[in-house]
């Protein structure tokens, strides 16, 4: 007789996150009037000329301080020597 109970609250407790993940039906939304069309036309077209109104950008180099400079002569080609004290 305790099994019944406990079969009925398992099923409860898997069956509850199951139920949760149903969406409910989506609200259409009602059709636009025109004058919201134009509002948005006007917001789209106000946004698109914002974007060509900022500057372009060159290329990022995130190295270009790594570079050796052209014309560097200062740069040894010969590798110094390590001693033991510079370990």
């Amino acid at each position: 007789m305790r099994v019944l109970p406990a079969v009925g609250l398992l099923t409860l407790l898997v069956a509850g996150p199951a139920f949760a993940q149903i969406k409910p039906p989506a609200a259409s939304d009602p059709p636009k009037t025109p004058g919201q069309i134009e509002t948005e036309k006007s917001a789209d077209q106000a946004y698109k000329n914002s974007l060509r109104n900022i500057p372009d950008k060159p290329a990022a180099d995130p190295w270009g301080g790594a570079h050796a400079m052209e014309g560097s002569s200062s740069a040894s080609t010969t590798p110094t020597r390590r001693t033991k004290s510079s370990y």
